[in-house]
């Protein structure tokens, strides 16, 4: 036993004082808090995920996002059928159905005033808007049917609104010189489920275009979108939004964005439309959601990058920030060739992780950037003090707090460039990497 105790000494310095196991124990530190990180950005996504419900719900009150359905003509008429018996008889008969007709031109025009609603904490966008539509039918598009087949005693113009509770007043419909009220459908067949009619008259053998027109006085949630019926259709948009997002199968051809809201314009024409400009029988078309998905176009009303997107953005550099600051920790432990023990890391590393639920936390009640500025500042405090207690050298710990604030403004940078920030961070951490090799050189890895 005796003369094994040279040996064991040398071997228990050897463990106390060895760079690899101290670069081994730190990177595993580093893995461990991993743990904690992952249960941080799921906390996060919970609560964005709460604030999406919290809109769903105030949507469910004030209105849902709207989808704006253009007038259809329904026209009822009657049809001869040829039928032959299995004897060979024929005999014809006169069935009933209909004929939907789309515009010929459609002019759409909005003026959208945005609002935020909150409850708690969480806030959604809500809007009012008013509408003005406008265009007319071309007679030539009841060639083919003749006027005594026309039931045009039965005949009505329909439209649709995707969450009539956000009506705010009964829309007036004019029609070619009809003045007309809308009343709600019920029973009807599926196309004008869910709308609005009016019953219309007019002269098929008529040769000049029927021309209509109506406004809209509306509420919504978050999105105003419009369905492309007209052959030629144009909408224009106007909003003191300022954060708008065009969505849909067209994009505007016009668009002005600035601080002060935007204005959008589309011109489209019915050539990539996947509706036909008249068709018979199949009250389903306008529904299809496949083909509303190519026909369908708006603006969602998009929160500018909310706090949640950007603390996750922000949470996802967190593995970074701990590695960096362990690593100019062990530096600085070398430089002064003063241990630090592991424990201590394990500290700093818990605080490091601790700052993003600070920062989500103050992020809900005073918006990103203050909260940002009030997380970092008490971590890089709190990290610095704890490292002059342990080196005793507050030159040190205010060297180390420096570097620990270049981490942050260096990932505050990252999160506000947004498309620059992956040129950017891959240029820092080439820069990084080099300092790192320049000071690995004269590390002795054998001791």
């Amino acid at each position: 036993m005796i003369q094994e105790q040279p040996q064991y000494n040398s071997i228990s310095t050897w463990l106390r004082e060895s760079v690899m196991i101290k670069l081994f124990v730190i990177g595993f530190l580093a893995l461990v808090l991993l743990i904690p990180s992952s249960m941080i950005s799921s906390l996060i996504t919970e609560r964005a995920e709460r604030q999406g419900e919290v809109g769903r719900e105030i949507a469910k009150i004030w209105a849902d996002s709207q989808l704006v359905e253009p007038p259809v003509l329904v026209i009822p008429y009657k049809k001869t059928v040829t039928e032959q018996s299995a004897d060979h008889k024929v005999t014809t008969k006169q069935v009933d159905d209909v004929l939907y007709v789309l515009p010929d031109k459609l002019n759409i025009t909005a003026d959208v005033v945005p609002d935020t609603l909150h409850r708690g904490m969480f806030e959604s966008i809500v809007y009012t808007a008013k509408l003005h539509l406008s265009g007319d039918f071309k007679p030539e598009i009841f060639k083919g049917i003749s006027a005594d087949q026309m039931d045009t005693a039965k005949a009505r113009l329909t439209f649709k609104l995707t969450d009539l509770k956000g009506l705010k007043t009964n829309p007036v419909i004019m029609f070619g010189n009809q003045k007309l009220n809308a009343t709600p459908v019920f029973g009807e067949d599926e196309l004008l489920q869910g709308g609005l009619q009016v019953p219309v008259s007019f002269n098929v053998n008529n040769t000049t275009a029927i021309p209509f027109s109506y406004t809209l006085d509306i509420k919504g949630s978050r999105s105003l979108n419009f369905l492309h019926t007209g052959k030629a259709t144009t909408v224009k948009v106007h909003s003191t939004w300022a954060t708008p997002s065009f969505t849909g199968g067209y994009s505007p051809d016009e668009r002005k964005i600035n601080n002060k809201g935007f204005d959008a314009k589309w011109q489209v024409l019915y050539y990539n439309r996947p509706f036909a400009q008249q068709w018979v029988g199949v009250d389903t078309l306008l529904n299809s959601m496949s083909k509303q998905e190519k026909a369908i176009f708006g603006v969602d009303l998009k929160l500018p990058v909310d706090q949640y997107q950007q603390t996750t953005r922000t949470a996802k550099y967190a593995v970074l920030i701990i590695l960096l600051t362990f690593v100019a920790l062990f530096l600085t432990e070398l430089i002064r060739k003063q241990p630090i023990h592991p424990f201590n890391y394990a500290l700093i590393g818990a605080a490091l992780v601790i700052y993003y639920t600070l920062l989500l936390s103050f992020a809900e009640q005073v918006g990103y950037t203050l909260a940002y500025c009030i997380a970092s500042v008490a971590t890089i405090a709190l990290v610095s003090v704890f490292i002059s207690s342990l080196l005793k050298n507050k030159l040190m710990a205010m060297l180390f707090a420096a570097i620990l604030g270049v981490f942050y403004v260096f990932v505050y940078v990252l999160i506000q460039l947004e498309d620059l920030a992956l040129l950017i961070g891959s240029i820092a951490l080439f820069i990084i990497l080099s300092v790192l090799m320049y000071f690995s050189r004269k590390i002795n890895w054998d001791k």
